[in-house]
């Protein structure tokens, strides 16, 4: 099992995946971070908890988006995970639970 360290609106979290899929998990984290970013160009600072939880339903809307049209095109999109996706769909579920539940404690404070 690697471990790697990825940064997320300069901030490092620690990530535990399979070997060989450090490269992956890295450049997904890029990607979130690079969401993250946008977001606080457009919104300003929100919070992390909240911009966290922004960025993954503007990446579950892509994705959303993504299965719509691979379905008009009458191609089946991939449900379960590849062994190339499965550590980073692990870990994004992870995360977003873990988003979830700050924002929610926000949210009744």
């Amino acid at each position: 099992m690697g471990e790697i360290v990825v940064n997320v609106n300069g901030r490092p979290f620690q990530l535990s995946c399979d070997d060989g899929q450090e490269s992956r998990i890295r450049q997904l984290a890029q990607y979130v971070d690079s969401k993250v970013g946008e977001l606080m160009r457009n919104a300003g600072q929100a919070g992390e908890a909240r911009l966290l939880l922004m960025a993954a339903i503007v990446i579950a809307d892509e994705l959303s988006d993504a299965h719509e049209v691979a379905a008009r095109r009458s191609v089946t999109p991939r449900v379960a995970p590849t062994p190339a996706v499965g550590p980073a769909v692990s870990g994004i579920h992870s995360i977003a639970a873990r988003i979830e539940s700050i924002a929610a404690r926000f949210e009744t404070s």
